[in-house]
């Protein structure tokens, strides 16, 4: 069976995973697949809109299927996970510049790969099961997949908390933080897709969304400013570590098991894509500089092993006093010359 059920229904392109069981993780195929119909569809003029969603109640998309490069790098095989990350950024750049509206609807576990895919679109829906995160420095990554662009763009000092500390965002917090833009509940959203693939028209969202309720994050965006405003990892740790509040020790708390090098290289490329030169494809190709190094240089592979493939989640990073040395942060994200990322 086919992980993807790619079709035109009425006016709409619709693109729907269908592998809930493994929570809908991304993988090298789907994403070309992905990538494929929407470079077909933006030339159709019986496609008026393109509807991205999932089976199962559980995740929209949970990630990347990283599985598999994991392996293919233990036999010395680093091309196919660079081959991966490249058309799947170029697959998420294709969604954010899309020319015709994109809608998703992201239930569940909508994480990593599934902030590429669900998170860059015109339209962006969540209900109330919705759970987003960038958790990329539990397994030694960055924020990639576009994300870096949306951590970026947030509010404040939001970016640095949300790739330190891997939080997860329900329905609030996430249009709140610019990952998404409408509550509508869950109940309601087959109707809303029958009512895009009849009408072609995106009006119907907005007659469909409600008020999600308060967002945590706004209510500690002053705190979340004030302990992340540091120009580095290290000075981020001596804010956290030299504050009496429990917020401050909740923190602290919740990183301690993260990859010092992810952490250090986020907060780095944040800073670098902020001003007046950022944009989708900036974000990814500095990602791209990362991850293209990231089985040979950072903590990935063994992040990986720690927590998708022993799964002992006790996973032995480099610098594991948090003491990460600038050069090394600095050699992650040198430009890659003629292996930079195109688009």
């Amino acid at each position: 069976m086919s992980d993807l059920l790619i079709r035109i229904i009425g006016h709409a392109g619709r693109i729907t995973l269908t592998r809930p069981k493994a929570l809908n993780a991304l993988s090298h195929d789907m994403c070309r697949e992905i990538d494929a119909a929407l470079i077909q569809w933006a030339d159709n003029p019986a496609v008026k809109l393109v509807i991205i969603d999932a089976e199962g109640d559980k995740a929209f998309c949970a990630g990347g299927d990283v599985a598999g490069i994991y392996h293919a790098a233990k036999g010395g095989d680093f091309q196919a996970a660079r081959d991966f990350w490249r058309d799947e950024y170029r697959m998420n750049a294709r969604i954010f510049s899309y020319a015709k509206p994109v809608v998703s609807l992201m239930q569940g576990f909508t994480m990593g790969g599934g902030v590429g895919l669900g998170c860059h679109g015109t339209h962006r829906i969540v209900g109330e099961s919705t759970q987003v995160s960038m958790p990329e420095a539990l397994i030694g990554l960055i924020p990639d997949v576009g994300g870096s662009l949306l951590l970026a763009l947030a509010p404040g000092r939001l970016g640095e908390y949300l790739a330190m500390t891997a939080g997860r965002m329900k329905a609030a917090d996430a249009i709140y933080a610019g990952f998404a833009d409408h509550f509508i509940p869950q109940s309601q959203w087959p109707a809303v897709i029958s009512a895009l693939e009849e009408s072609g028209d995106t009006a119907v969202i907005e007659a469909q969304k409600q008020e999600p309720g308060p967002a945590p994050l706004a209510e500690n965006q002053d705190e979340i400013d004030r302990l992340f405003d540091g120009e580095t990892l290290a000075d981020i740790l001596t804010q956290l570590g030299n504050d009496d509040t429990d917020f401050a020790a909740d923190i602290l708390s919740r990183i301690k098991g993260h990859s010092p090098l992810s952490m250090a290289a986020s907060v780095e490329v944040l800073h670098r894509l902020r001003g007046s030169q950022l944009s989708m494809e900036r974000a990814l190709e500095m990602e791209y500089r990362f991850t293209y190094r990231a089985q040979e240089l950072s903590d990935f592979q063994e992040g990986v092993r720690a927590q998708l493939i022993d799964k002992d989640r006790q996973p032995k990073w480099q610098y594991a006093d948090m003491q990460v040395p600038p050069v090394a942060v600095s050699n992650m994200l040198l430009p890659l010359g003629d292996a930079r990322l195109t688009f």
